[in-house]
């Protein structure tokens, strides 16, 4: 292949974006991939990696870019590969705009320059992992003429609620490391206040409005892929970008495994390419006659099996309360009988700071597919707390089924986060089975004040066997297997105080589950 690098790419303010460019040896016009970040585009995959990714992928080479396709398997399949260091970063001059409008922007404009290229056939891709897919959300809801398809893969799509503020928790441990490992590769100058950055503040302003894409105007075709293990930071996106796409065509994928080698494996790889080659290249691969969700369904630990479904969340759910009773500690099909409450202390030592609830064995095979909601009424001593929510899942000796995480090695079934005092809903974008949080005001209660509040828990997909059961955990801190998805930040967490629930009578705490029967 024809290997370019540093090609200036000119932007609409005069600056010059670099980029390298990995393309077929001869002369004709081919379809370009390409992406845009802040990860230097000459560093290699293995140098960046500071997770252990690289090892355990089935591709390897000299030219492997973290979170990006590898042009020694993409070039001889007929396509050019095109890879952009941001403004401000890598050999691109400027200053850092990170997930900025601007950044958006300057993408629109070196995929109108990628098309214009002799070696082009006028049709360009946004591919990638990350960062890279969440590029590629900014750039679909723009629609640039020659964007041809997007493949957004484990990208998030709301900075705050799905990557920086957790139900108005500050999401601070991935968030400070990475911003770190990325400010010593700014090219000059400083960076200025980024998207992201922006997103870091308690309440969303008119600054995280104007960053965020609004998805319902992309018309670009659509490859959405989400992992199941992926909690704390890309699976809410992937499901929330592929619901609200405006795009005629569009393809869900949720996949198990770490947050790097399922993009690698031939398997990916090949259903990428199908995607592709239909809306690049013209060939009918059959991606428009198949039904557009492809679901890895979790039965326990490692092993799942893959199912085509049609619509998301699946109509055939059957949303099914189950009622908490506090002074049984358990989840309940049926309305507790009397009212009751219990208490746990969020200043506490682990043990303390926590309640847990529990059901009955289930008699048969139960799928729950879908996202969870947990309704809850409580009395915070301080005025506010942090819930951490957790949903565990039991074999028959109450020994618990981890999955597979996106950062190994291993999570629990479901998680949400709320912070009490960001309880306040949004009437026109939540549902019964998912509250939307508005983000937009802080409501402190009393010590003595029972409040109603809802808490959004992330899609799951698990297969519960008979005899095993489902748990639910309401605590003051994190899973630690949630690593570095974690809130650690001191001058941000509200753990103090006694935090009481109260069930049964006027107060209707359940959890709400997405049971899923057999298919017709």
């Amino acid at each position: 292949m024809r290997i370019e690098s540093d090609v200036e790419i000119p932007m609409r303010d005069g600056l010059a974006l670099r980029a390298n460019v990995f393309r077929p040896p001869d002369d004709g016009r081919y379809p370009a991939i390409m992406t845009l970040g802040p990860y230097p585009k000459d560093i290699h995959f293995a140098d960046w990696d500071r997770v252990g990714f690289y090892e355990a992928l089935e591709e390897r080479g000299p030219h492997m870019h973290w979170e990006t396709v590898n042009p020694e398997w993409w070039v001889p399949h007929g396509y050019s590969v095109i890879r952009v260091d941001a403004r401000g970063t890598g050999n691109s001059p400027g200053r850092r705009t990170t997930l900025s409008r601007r950044e958006a922007q300057d993408f629109h404009d070196a995929i109108e320059w990628a098309a214009a290229q002799p070696y082009s056939s006028g049709k360009v891709a946004v591919m990638g992992i990350s960062y890279f897919a969440m590029n590629a959300w900014r750039i679909g809801a723009l629609n640039p003429p020659h964007l041809a398809a997007i493949v957004p893969w484990e990208g998030a799509l709301d900075l705050y609620r799905d990557a920086n503020r957790h139900g108005g928790i500050a999401s601070n441990t991935f968030t400070q490391g990475w911003n770190k490992n990325v400010e010593k590769h700014v090219s000059e100058g400083g960076a200025a206040e980024s998207a992201s950055a922006a997103a870091q503040r308690e309440l969303i302003d008119d600054r995280v409005v104007r960053s965020h894409p609004d998805v319902t105007q992309m018309r670009v075709p659509l490859l959405s892929a989400a992992n199941w293990g992926g909690a704390g930071l890309h699976l809410r996106g992937n499901l929330e970008g592929y619901a609200l796409a405006g795009s005629t065509h569009k393809q869900l994928r949720i996949h198990v495994g770490n947050h790097c080698a399922p993009f690698y494996t031939l398997e990916g790889r090949l259903e990428q390419l199908r995607f592709l080659e239909h809306f690049l290249k013209g060939v009918d691969t059959g991606v428009t006659r198949e039904p557009p969700i492809k679901l890895a369904v979790r039965l326990g630990g490692e092993r799942y099996r893959w199912r085509y479904e049609y619509e998301w969340p699946l109509a055939r759910t059957q949303w099914t309360p189950y009622f908490l009773d506090a002074g049984a500690g358990r989840l309940t099909p049926d309305v507790p009988s009397s009212a009751s409450s219990a208490s746990y202390d969020a200043g506490g030592p682990v043990g303390t700071d926590r309640l847990t609830f529990t059901t009955a064995s289930f008699d048969e095979e139960t799928e729950l597919t879908g996202p969870v909601k947990l309704k809850l009424w409580l009395a915070c001593e301080a005025g506010d707390a942090d819930l951490m929510v957790r949903l565990i899942h039991r074999d028959r000796d109450g020994e618990e089924i981890t999955y597979p995480a996106a950062v190994p090695p291993w999570v629990g079934a479901a998680y949400g986060w709320l912070r009490v005092s960001h309880r306040k809903l949004d009437p026109e974008r939540s549902t019964p089975e998912r509250p939307y949080l508005t983000h937009d005001e802080i409501q402190k209660t009393a010590p003595d004040q029972i409040v109603p509040v809802e808490v959004e828990i992330w899609p799951t997909c698990v297969v519960l066997e008979p005899g095993q059961r489902l748990e639910l955990e309401v605590a003051a801190q994190d899973d630690p297997r949630l690593a570095p998805f974690t809130h650690t930040e001191p001058r941000d967490r509200i753990q103090r105080g006694k935090v009481t629930l109260h069930t049964g009578g006027d107060h209707d705490a359940h959890l709400l589950l997405p049971r899923i029967p057999p298919r017709d």
